[in-house]
């Protein structure tokens, strides 16, 4: 009797581990929408574009890019922690929904820290604090000088509330002691548009945005907000070099409905670490001036762990706040 157990155990062993197997390997069998919750033709879209076409070209199906904006990225994060947790459905977002807006928002339909199962870093980029070419400002100490000559009245724009591009602006307000005016759009492009027509005279967005702009000459990159000079802007300083201590980069990450299986979680995240590692892929981030992610699974939800503590001081102290 015992041995009909024994070996009854160990068929049914046998058979959980060749079914999370054959899933791994049969994953995906179908389309899979990858929902960017921000508007097109903003940084998150332009690189969920590139890691889309490339799951499509190994997979044999399409990854599709479908943009939910709005709310700060809420509604296409909430759409995923909604959805069926079978791997087909998947969010590529900039840190908001997933590590700011537990700080800045007083209510969630869903909760940042449990409702996504982490899949990988997809890239950081450098955030560029860029102005308007009529904008009487060639350095941040000019910008600050202007500021402070005429205060109240210098607006800069932003994806939205509590985006790193708002932050960026609030923490140079903040340590800089200009008191400059945030105007919150419904994503980077609006923003970017306002600013070539001089509606708003700076703002701080992420490199594979605003770069075909700088190089176009439409608008002028006087500093880069990361903690060093970029590669794509060579001659940019660091807002640090100006305002000590100053550093503030963005990132994007890929992530999956809570529960979402373990052969699809391993399939995404061993297919995504061959991707970022492929010479036309960092070739394309290099020249959107971004850097491959190298941090996948567990290690990434650790990650956003450490995210969520650093930019929930950064809201607080700025009091940035959304009903």
């Amino acid at each position: 009797m015992r041995g009909v157990m024994r070996r009854t155990f160990l068929a049914a062993c046998a058979a959980v581990l060749f079914s999370g197997a054959a899933g791994a390997q049969d994953y995906p069998s179908r389309p899979v929408k990858i929902i960017v919750p921000f508007p097109a033709g903003g940084s998150n879209d332009i690189i969920a574009r590139i890691v889309a076409q490339k799951l499509t070209e190994r997979n044999g199906q399409n990854f599709l890019v479908e943009n939910r904006g709005g709310a700060g990225g809420n509604i296409g994060a909430e759409a995923v922690a909604s959805a069926e947790a079978d791997g087909y459905t998947l969010l590529l977002t900039a840190p908001p929904p997933l590590t700011i807006n537990g700080s800045l928002y007083k209510k969630l339909p869903f909760d940042p820290a449990k409702a996504f199962a982490p899949v990988a870093l997809i890239a950081s980029v450098p955030i560029v604090l860029v102005v308007n070419p009529s904008v009487q400002a060639k350095n941040v100490g000019e910008l600050i000088a202007l500021a402070k000559a005429k205060p109240g009245t210098l607006n800069f724009g932003s994806s939205g509330i509590g985006s790193t591009n708002h932050l960026a602006g609030e923490l140079l307000k903040s340590m800089a002691g200009i008191d400059i005016v945030h105007v919150p759009y419904r994503g980077a492009a609006p923003a970017m548009n306002d600013l070539l027509a001089g509606q708003i005279p700076f703002m701080f967005d992420n490199m594979p945005a605003v770069l075909p702009q700088v190089q176009g000459k439409a608008i002028n990159a006087i500093a880069v907000a990361g903690a060093k000079r970029a590669e794509a802007l060579p001659d940019a300083p660091t807002v640090a070099e100006t305002v000590p201590g100053f550093e503030a980069s963005s990132w994007f990450g890929l992530v999956a409905p809570a529960k979402t299986p373990a052969p699809a979680l391993t399939k995404l995240s061993g297919e995504l670490e061959t991707i970022l590692k492929m010479p036309d892929v960092k070739k394309r981030l290099a020249e959107l001036g971004a850097e491959p992610g190298t941090v996948f699974a567990d290690a990434f939800g650790q990650f956003m762990t450490d995210e969520t503590a650093k930019w929930g001081k950064l809201v607080k102290a700025s009091g940035a706040t959304v009903d």
